[in-house]
């Protein structure tokens, strides 16, 4: 196979949809308070360009290094044996290789964006390797997945301004419970194998109808905040179309994952989830820029 597939395959780049249309909001939103605060933005595709960058490495040291953590686990459970590391497609130390490689690549970006997000790249990376630890004694593994890709939205807004702000940071406290919601239904595969091997998880911890119930009240909580976004933040009517979309796919996903059938936890999981994200994210921006040119 060609190796450059077998990587994509490995980190799940394809799951690149989940975060990425919440990291582009988060740089709008700073392009948006440059504009309203008359200060000059230079470069703006340089660091447009530097922020993707990011992300992409960020999101490859996560997901390849918790396939590198987890490899013996993945070998033992059917439905993850095929995955590249036990499957021997890709070996660990290549795989280890990898990681430090995309670790590197972030930091260096990082350094090109501003002194900010250079000194806050070893805790965003120190957050995002440590989920991959967190199954292993805490349920709560969920939630901590959920604080890695919420750090999409405000670290681009940083990449932009410089600065810290409410808005930026509610849409990372939508991406928390949103993420946190989803893992949870997608943890439903691998009960029974996380409670064989004393895994962690809300399913493996609280059992089938009760984990389902922990993820419907996570994600009322993201659909919570998206709203309170609109409200603080100030955004053209059009904004509204895609919260109508987004808390449409947490329904519809709950809706078709039930305690007597995970059948459709893949549909939930990707299809879903990668609408919800991918049209909020274009209406966001779109309703930033409508705000600005009208």
């Amino acid at each position: 196979m060609n190796p450059i597939k077998n990587y994509l395959s490995l980190v799940k780049f394809s799951h690149t949809i989940f975060a990425m249309p919440f990291a582009l909001i988060g740089f709008v939103l700073g392009l948006r308070y440059n504009w309203i605060n008359h200060q000059a933005f230079e470069q703006v595709w340089l660091k447009f360009f530097l922020v993707i960058i990011c992300m992409v490495t960020a999101r490859s040291t996560a997901m390849a290094f918790n396939r590198y953590l987890d490899r013996h686990f993945d070998k033992l459970n059917p439905r993850t044996a095929i995955r590249e590391i036990p499957a021997g497609i890709i070996k660990a130390e290549k795989a280890l290789v990898f990681i430090v490689m995309n670790m590197a690549i972030f930091i260096v970006a990082t350094y090109f964006i501003n002194t900010i997000c250079f000194y806050l790249s070893p805790v965003a990376l120190f957050v995002i390797l440590f989920y991959s630890y967190t199954k292993r004694f805490t349920y709560l593994c969920h939630l901590v997945l959920g604080i890695g890709l919420s750090l999409a939205p405000i670290g681009a807004y940083l990449a932009v301004t410089g600065s810290f702000a409410v808005l930026p940071l509610l849409f990372s406290l939508a991406v928390i419970f949103w993420v946190s919601g989803f893992d949870v239904i997608y943890a439903l595969q691998d009960i029974d194998f996380d409670q064989s091997q004393s895994l962690y998880s809300i399913p493996s911890y609280w059992g089938l109808e009760k984990a389902l119930n922990i993820a419907r009240v996570l994600h009322v909580f993201s659909a919570l905040f998206v709203i309170i976004a609109f409200y603080i933040g100030g955004f053209h009517i059009v904004y509204l179309l895609g919260l109508t979309v987004f808390i449409g796919m947490l329904l519809y996903q709950h809706s078709i994952v039930k305690p007597n059938d995970l059948s459709k936890v893949n549909i939930a999981f990707m299809t879903a989830n990668g609408i919800a994200s991918v049209v909020f994210g274009v209406i966001v921006i779109a309703s930033i820029f409508i705000q600005i040119y009208l």
